[in-house]
Parts: structure tokens; C-alpha cells; sequence
């Protein structure tokens, strides 16, 4: 019997980076690390060591701080240690998202419960980075990056962002509902899901890090809306 983790874990690590982004676009594969390695193996074998489907609820693609360090979807190392109790060596990182999904996932009942149900992922499952702007004759350092920043970008990693979509359906997707993490990100599940069919339905919350950096004196309000909104994916009529 093939599982969910058994999926997950030989995706992951045959992950391989795109070699034709646009010029000052990169990317980060934590997965062809053999730090990470173990961690990934741990962390679908603890929470996904089962055939049961999982609503599956996308982001946009990993942050630099989060599953581009650790390779698990919104995950910080500290949080990895505190909520899922993994241990690692990883250098602890500041990640808004992670922050905010961690709150989600301590409110719905602890790690165990939230990933015997859901499954964390992202459209393009790789950090993009995008070089940053000389400041007085320096270059700046790397910043975060969307797949939909620019028009080349989205172009060219679009096979890939279907590719990844279709694979992990693959894994063990409930297709009744898929949960999308981002307003602009929506306009591109969409457009996906009406090409390729995936999901019956989809609904949308702000995404973590607009809650935090932007609404963070409503947090409590969108933490409530987003323990709602999975309760009610996971009613039978979904």
C-alpha cells in the first residue's frame, strides 16, 4: 500500500529547480539537502503515514524563510520543533505565514489533528527570490517572490505550476473543495482549475502574511474565519 507520505516524500526529493526564469529571478530547492532530507521523510511519515484524503489548501509558492529552509510548506524550523515536534539544527527564521498558519493549526486542535485533515502545499512548490535594488551603489539582498510578480515569470513556470497541482491531487486530494491562501493567488487557481478540473470548488482566505502584516489587530478575527471555513470543508456536503 502506497501512502500519502510515500508520495509526498519521493516528490519532494526528486524535485528539480527550472533553469530558464527571467533575468534576477531565482530559486531555492532545500531538497536536494541532506539536512533536509530526513526532515521531509519525519514529518509525512509522522502526519501522512495513511491512504485518507486531504483537503488540500494552496498558497502561492514557499517563502525564503519557511518551506524554502526547511521544505515543509509554511514551516519555519522553530515551528517545526515547537508544533510538530521534529527536532533539527535548522537556524530559527522570522516568517509571518508560518506565525499565522501555526495559530491555525494550534486553534483546529494541534498538528496531529490539522494534518490528519489538510494538506499544506503551494501552486509552485519552490522559493523564488528576486535580486534586490542597489541602495547607494550596494546590491541589496534577495527578496521574496511571487510566481505572478511578472508576466514572464508566470509564463514560463505555468507547466510547472499544473505539473505540481496534478502530482500531489495524486497524493490523496479530497476534490470536493480546495482552499485558497491569497486573493490575487485565487485569479490563478482559478484559471488553473477551469483548465484542468482538479477541484470542485474553491474558497478563498487572506492570505497569512497580509493578515499579520496588515491586519494584525484583527488576527483573532481572521483565526476565527479561518477554523470556520475548514470546519465547514469538511461537512459531508462540502
Amino acid at each position: 500500500m502506497t501512502t500519502f507520505a510515500d508520495h509526498a516524500i519521493a516528490y519532494y526529493n526528486a524535485l528539480e529547480a527550472p533553469t530558464s526564469l527571467p533575468p534576477g529571478v531565482g530559486v531555492m530547492n532545500p531538497y536536494q539537502s541532506p539536512t533536509v532530507q530526513p526532515i521531509v521523510r519525519e514529518f509525512y511519515t509522522k502526519f501522512f503515514a495513511d491512504v485518507n484524503p486531504r483537503v488540500f489548501i494552496l498558497g502561492i509558492n514557499p517563502g525564503r524563510f519557511g518551506a524554502g529552509v526547511t521544505g515543509i510548506s509554511f514551516t519555519t524550523p522553530q515551528n517545526l520543533r515547537r508544533y510538530c515536534g521534529i527536532h533539527n539544527t535548522l537556524r530559527d527564521t522570522p516568517e509571518l505565514s508560518s506565525r499565522f498558519i501555526y495559530q491555525v493549526v494550534d486553534a483546529f486542535g494541534g498538528a496531529q489533528a490539522f494534518y490528519s485533515k489538510f494538506f499544506l502545499t503551494s501552486l509552485f512548490p519552490l522559493a523564488l527570490t528576486k535580486d534586490g535594488q542597489s541602495r547607494k551603489g550596494k546590491l541589496a539582498g534577495p527578496t521574496n517572490y511571487n510566481f505572478y510578480d511578472d508576466r514572464a515569470t508566470t509564463e514560463i513556470l505555468w507547466p510547472a505550476i499544473t505539473e505540481t497541482v496534478r502530482v500531489q491531487t495524486g497524493f490523496g486530494a479530497d476534490r470536493r473543495v480546495a482552499v485558497c491562501l491569497g486573493r490575487k493567488n485565487e485569479t490563478y487557481l482559478r484559471r488553473l482549475n477551469e483548465q484542468q478540473g482538479f477541484f470542485d470548488r474553491i474558497v478563498t482566505l487572506d492570505h497569512p502574511r497580509y493578515i499579520l502584516q496588515y491586519k494584525s489587530k484583527d488576527a483573532s478575527i481572521y483565526l476565527e474565519r479561518y477554523i470556520t471555513t475548514l470546519h465547514e470543508c469538511l461537512a459531508p456536503d462540502a
